[in-house]
């Protein structure tokens, strides 16, 4: 379990990230949504140490992060963030490797290799382990950089956006596989998520935050409609819940009918209150 307790940051004049408190379950994948400069990213970026806590406590899986030796907490949890740039030319395999450092410290001994096989295979790159980087396309390169985060073997993996500048095809085919990372490997996923459908359809817990604060949390099926997509996005739209996995429908401007507006307009005043 992820535990978060009154955690704030600001940088000047501006909180970023405001008095959070949350604790996010162990097993399957989480979820953060929110607009832009929610606070989403610094969140995450708190949970992995990569930025300090100006207030709180994190604990992951017991470990207090600001207190727990690197090379425990590399062990315990990892995180890919949005910018993967490399001023070095890799192979699939070299940067896979990397992965191995918290427990090798560069000297790859046999469970090394096989944990970066095993993550390779995973990512289904095993025709590409050889390939450079910046010889393959954008999904190809993401799903490589997620290879090097399964081979650290750590029960928590965060990402920050990791279907940023995929197309349809690789973002569904990165969902696949971090479901199974779940599923399959017992993976805690934590990722921060722009598309409100695709948290929805592939998620088991959501968090929505706004202005730096967690306004609501739980399952899909109970956080994802039309007062939470207002409240928390500015957009009003229907959100059809028929199938079983809430989907928003704000791709197209004549998604609402009148009728369906009106109904959508009349939900957000009588419920969004209680996200405020």
């Amino acid at each position: 379990m992820i535990e978060i307790s009154g955690v704030s940051k600001t940088y000047g004049r501006s909180v970023v990230v405001d008095d959070v408190s949350i604790a996010l379950p162990t097993g399957g994948i989480t979820s953060i949504v929110g607009a832009n400069g929610a606070g989403k990213s610094t969140l995450l970026s708190m949970i992995a140490r990569l930025l300090s806590m100006d207030e709180g406590t994190i604990r992951v899986g017991g470990l207090d992060v600001a207190q727990t030796d690197s090379l425990e907490l590399a062990r315990k949890l990892g995180i890919l963030k949005q910018d993967n740039g490399l001023q070095v030319r890799l192979t699939v395999a070299d940067l896979v490797s990397y992965g191995r450092y918290p427990h090798s410290k560069g000297r790859l001994k046999q469970a090394d290799h096989d944990a970066i096989e095993a993550a390779i295979e995973h990512m289904d790159l095993g025709a590409l382990r050889d390939r450079f980087l910046d010889e393959m396309s954008g999904g190809q390169r993401q799903r490589a950089f997620v290879a090097m985060l399964l081979a650290q073997d750590t029960e928590y993996l965060l990402l920050d956006e990791p279907l940023n500048n995929l197309d349809m095809a690789h973002a569904l085919a990165m969902l696949q596989r971090l479901r199974r990372a779940a599923d399959d490997l017992g993976k805690t996923v934590v990722m921060v998520v722009h598309d409100i459908n695709f948290a929805s359809a592939w998620s088991d817990h959501i968090v929505a935050m706004k202005d730096g604060k967690v306004v609501l949390q739980g399952a899909p099926m109970d956080v994802v409609d039309s007062a939470m997509l207002a409240h928390v996005f500015g957009v009003n739209c229907a959100v059809d819940k028929a199938s079983g996995c809430p989907i928003a429908q704000y791709y197209m401007p004549s998604a609402l009918t009148p009728t369906r507006r009106l109904a959508a307009a009349e939900q957000v005043v009588a419920v969004g209150h209680g996200l405020s």
